[in-house]
């Protein structure tokens, strides 16, 4: 963990000044993208640039009377996206038969195209599935295991994921074995011995996060991709967290299967998300919903699941219009700034852990801050209660700390907010009625 000892000394105060702005009308969309476009600056300074980030936050309709701070678990869609979302549920429904299954399903494949594209891979290796549980459960629950079986896991990985394995386990007889990554992991050497020592000659699959979910951890993936590679071990990647979030390829991971929600860090609508499978490894893959054997080696047949909205699916290019708009790398810059500035702050006070490294190849934007002797579920309703300030409390074996996720429309009025009611809890304790 990082203290404020070994904090101080390496980093200085950031200072920070912004303003809560209205929602940008979805009609001057494109003029706004016209203008962030011409905006001089690395991404480094623009991450900094708060003229820049008031344009960017005018594309939200978020409600300024509240400081939402768990965009990890969902983030709200721009205007844009969201009058899109709309556009397209509205036209459905003038002729579903026709209008839903004739006219937007085919407009399906060019989302499909703009996926891979961003991702780095070919079109026909991305399925568009509902969030990242159902890609990584089609994951989880396709490849075949025989009783005896070992997955292999750590202890950081998503509730759900593990909760798929244990299921396996009473209905098939696999085994899951799991252990524990140092808080924070600052050695992508050691992540890949741990996870090397913990083969057996009965594993036969690995789940691995990008980026941990509970700590902002980021892992080396690529190198326990190929370390498992070695020994005929494929790896399921959950990138839940990651696509989006900070400028990657398929090519910085090398992993045959992947999946992400698109409602966390594109700003997609809610209930998306993509699922990567290297193309020789479609056929061998179950898929969770029945599909016709003619569609073995096709990636749609991951997408099987009967009558579905089509308008959440075609909005998702929206959303990657705004991503690109924005710029891969100027967002990574920003995101990973705003983690910086209150984790920085904070680490001043001595009761304050942070649970999350500031170097940037291990971290962005999410981190999880713990006051010590401080019941972390306390923490989050007095938040709430006297500040209406929305963030995450994790209670786990290992730690306990509040994870924090802000987002590219958080001003630093609200940052601001955040750090000065954490460090009254650390100044003057837990006021009784949230202890």
């Amino acid at each position: 963990m990082i203290t404020r000892r070994n904090f101080l000394g390496r980093t200085g105060r950031v200072a920070s000044a912004g303003m809560a702005v209205a929602s940008l009308h979805p009609l001057q969309f494109p003029e706004l993208l016209d203008r962030l476009s011409t905006w001089g600056g690395t991404p480094r300074e623009i991450a900094r640039d708060e003229s820049f980030w008031r344009e960017v936050q005018q594309a939200f309709t978020v409600d300024r009377s509240l400081v939402n701070l768990n965009n990890g678990g969902v983030s709200p869609a721009p205007a844009a996206v969201q009058d899109a979302m709309k556009r397209h549920l509205d036209y459905s429904n003038e002729a579903p038969v026709y209008t839903m299954w004739r006219i937007l399903q085919p407009q399906k494949e060019g989302v499909r195209q703009r996926l891979a594209r961003q991702f780095g891979t070919d079109s026909e290796e991305i399925a568009i599935v509902r969030n990242a549980s159902e890609g990584l459960q089609i994951c989880q629950l396709g490849i075949d295991l025989n009783p005896g079986d070992e997955v292999l896991t750590t202890t950081h990985d998503y509730g759900r994921m593990i909760t798929t394995f244990k299921q396996r386990e009473r209905r098939n007889g696999v085994v899951l074995k799991q252990f524990p990554l140092p808080i924070p992991a600052e050695d992508d050497d050691e992540v890949v011995r741990l996870f090397e020592e913990n083969i057996t000659p009965r594993t036969k699959v690995i789940l691995m996060c990008h980026i941990v979910n509970i700590t902002g951890q980021i892992l080396p993936v690529k190198r326990v991709v190929r370390m498992a590679r070695e020994r005929g071990i494929p790896v399921i990647v959950d990138g839940a967290h990651s696509f989006a979030h900070w400028e990657f390829t398929h090519a910085d991971l090398d992993c045959d299967y992947y999946a992400t929600s698109l409602h966390k860090w594109l700003f997609a609508p809610h209930g998306t998300g993509m699922l990567y499978v290297r193309k020789n490894k479609i056929k061998d893959l179950w898929p969770m919903m029945a599909a016709p054997e003619g569609m073995d080696e096709d990636i749609r047949k991951f997408e099987e699941i009967g009558t579905h909205p089509l308008a959440n699916f075609i909005a998702i290019s929206d959303a990657l219009t705004f991503h690109q708009g924005i710029g891969p790398k100027r967002k990574e810059e920003r995101l990973r700034y705003l983690k910086d500035t209150w984790a920085e702050r904070l680490l001043e006070h001595d009761r304050v852990r942070l649970h999350t490294s500031l170097q940037p190849a291990y971290s962005c934007c999410i981190g999880t801050v713990e006051i010590v002797g401080i019941d972390t579920s306390a923490v989050g309703r007095y938040l709430w209660g006297e500040h209406r300030i929305i963030a995450t409390p994790i209670k786990h074996a290992e730690f306990e700390g509040l994870r924090v996720t802000a987002n590219v429309y958080t001003t630093m009025e609200e940052i601001d907010r955040f750090v000065d009611a954490m460090l009254h809890i650390a100044n003057n304790g837990m006021p009784a009625k949230y202890a």
